[in-house]
């Protein structure tokens, strides 16, 4: 007798696609796999749904495509990525009834401001005139630095850019199980988890295999940047076509992460998980008090010293007693703040020159933690 499935809805979900089920004999696109996928993400579009597909493939789509001897070198996989780039848009777009778009994203895209906002912008946009949003990491340019390094990771930040109420992770495996069941015959599929814990992780083994880069460690970590801004995840097996039937009963055919708390704005979410914090600045009790209880902006009158170096529209985190108690975005820079640290507001100008406004960081560009 088959387990009884948890019950799942969802309007808006990214739906996450690995390189196994993509180039499943890692050197060039197939469809096999991946039209139950499509089925149901065209089903799902017809009745009013959204989704941003976040696909894996690319180097292993072009893999076939380029010689190279032994493992490949970075610019070997860029070219593979340059021509399999286009090989999975092909593969992908004649399985869909819309118009599809590509996106290539760099972890430098998610980490500044400005291109932040344009992603958001657009995926909004695309999503407003009923295309289907296709996502990738950048392979062809990005280096080590600017990667988010798994496709994992970065449907979890595409999940919060476009506030996202559900991930689907697509992988070949049924789900987070109690043992590796490759290697066990008696582990138990873990249908839902309330909690991501140590214990939790422990349970993710390496990598499942050489296509792709993720294993079941990154899936989690996926999740729980997911399950922390409300957003509801879940892991599949993308190689059985039946799961896309009971996920379109609305069924939870794998494991499902349920949400700790309900969806934060897309905003906070960026501020909380996705901005690399570049310094600290530690403040006094009024000041604490003002931002936990009231709400308030940071002023310089609350600042008792900070640490790092930090540039204006940047980062940090807002420490009490050492403890980090809020993330914001700075509008003076490190340099600045040491001449107005305790000041006044109505003394920057006097003090520095010039004046950006009077307080350092924003209520609307900050985040409690």
């Amino acid at each position: 007798m088959g387990r009884t499935m948890t019950t799942i809805s969802w309007k808006r979900a990214v739906i996450k696609v690995g390189s196994s089920l993509v180039a499943p004999a890692n050197n060039q696109c197939s469809t096999e796999v991946l039209a139950p996928i499509a089925r149901f993400i065209n089903n799902s579009r017809k009745q009013g749904k959204e989704v941003i597909l976040v696909s894996s493939g690319s180097v292993a789509a072009g893999k076939g495509k380029i010689a190279y001897k032994h493992r490949p070198s970075i610019a070997e996989k860029q070219a593979m990525a340059a021509i399999g780039q286009t090989q999975m848009m092909a593969n992908w777009a004649r399985l869909f009834d819309c118009d599809c778009a590509q996106i290539l994203l760099t972890s430098d895209d998610l980490h500044n401001r400005t291109r932040y906002v344009n992603i958001k912008n657009t995926l909004r946009e695309l999503l407003k005139n009923h295309a289907l949003p296709i996502v990738n990491e950048n392979d062809t340019v990005a280096i080590d630095e600017l990667k988010v390094g798994d496709n994992d990771n970065l449907a979890a930040y595409t999940a919060l850019v476009v506030e996202a109420d559900t991930l689907i992770i697509c992988s070949d495996i049924n789900g987070l199980y109690d043992a590796d069941p490759r290697r066990h015959s008696t582990a138990k599929l873990i249908p839902e988890v309330n909690i991501i814990n140590d214990s939790i992780y422990q349970l993710a083994g390496g990598a499942g295999s050489d296509v792709g880069t993720g294993g079941m460690h990154t899936k989690l970590q996926a999740a729980q940047k997911c399950v922390d801004s409300g957003i509801q995840t879940l892991i599949v097996n993308g190689r059985d076509p039946s799961v896309f039937d009971e996920l379109a009963k609305g069924h939870s055919p794998g494991t499902l992460f349920t949400p700790n708390k309900s969806l934060d704005n897309a905003r906070d979410n960026w501020l909380r998980h996705t901005l690399k914090v570049k310094g600290s600045i530690e403040i006094d009790q009024g000041a604490k008090q003002a931002l936990l209880e009231s709400g308030a902006s940071l002023l310089p009158s609350g600042i008792i010293h900070l640490s790092g170096r930090f540039l204006s529209g940047e980062a940090v985190n807002i420490t009490y007693k050492d403890n980090a108690i809020a993330k914001g975005i700075v509008l003076y820079s490190a340099t600045d703040l040491i001449s107005i640290k305790g000041l006044n507001s109505q003394k920057i100008e006097a003090t520095l020159g010039y004046s950006l406004g009077e307080t350092v960081i924003h209520r609307d560009d900050l985040v409690l933690l």
